[in-house]
């Protein structure tokens, strides 16, 4: 499966030059924009799996449009610019951006750091889902827990008879356990 890439670049020539070298090594490109509020559209549009971003653009800048599709899109982007500066890489710093790459760019830098940069918000992505499904199991057990006291409560159970009933509800029932700890605390409103 090819990895689909959107270049944002004012000048044409480098554009042109990135997308040659891209589709060389299979990626799709599926984009091109030469201002931030365009980078925006495509990104909304075409929802590529990586996002060459240049900073210095006519009317909206790579860092703002950056900002932008970070906090709508879960899109990383790969800072290419000609400024090395220390205040653009401090300005870099952006929880979506997953690699700074300075021009001229050559086959050489760019496809190692496309590579890296699919490598790390792929990492990325894994964590932010176990973080997710992590966060959802405590909840899950939260609500398991709530339903159990109010069993321990209401019919003078112990924790195990209280656990052992709700299982057995969801057996007979065939639903979830976290299903039967709702059904328990909306009746005990």
């Amino acid at each position: 499966m090819s990895k689909k890439i959107l270049i944002v670049e004012d000048e044409s020539i480098i554009r042109m030059d990135m997308k040659m070298m891209l589709e060389d090594h299979g990626y799709e490109v599926v984009g091109e924009a030469g201002d931030g509020d365009q980078a925006i559209e495509l990104a909304f549009q075409e929802k590529p799996d990586l996002v060459l971003m240049d900073i210095k653009m006519p009317r909206m800048n790579g860092l703002k449009a950056s900002q932008v599709i970070a906090s709508q899109l879960d899109i990383p982007i790969l800072i290419i610019t000609a400024y090395s500066q220390k205040e653009f890489v401090e300005q870099a710093r952006q929880d979506n951006i997953v690699g700074y790459l300075v021009k001229p760019i050559s086959e050489s830098n760019l496809i190692p750091a496309v590579e890296i940069a699919m490598h790390q918000a792929n990492k990325a992505k894994k964590l932010k889902l176990e973080i997710k499904t992590a966060q959802h199991e405590v909840e899950k057990r939260k609500l398991i827990e709530r339903a159990k006291g109010i069993l321990m409560d209401k019919k003078m159970l112990t924790e195990q008879e209280a656990f052992k009933k709700m299982r057995d509800a969801s057996m007979a029932r065939q639903m979830t356990m976290e299903s039967i700890a709702k059904e328990i605390l909306y009746e005990n409103k």
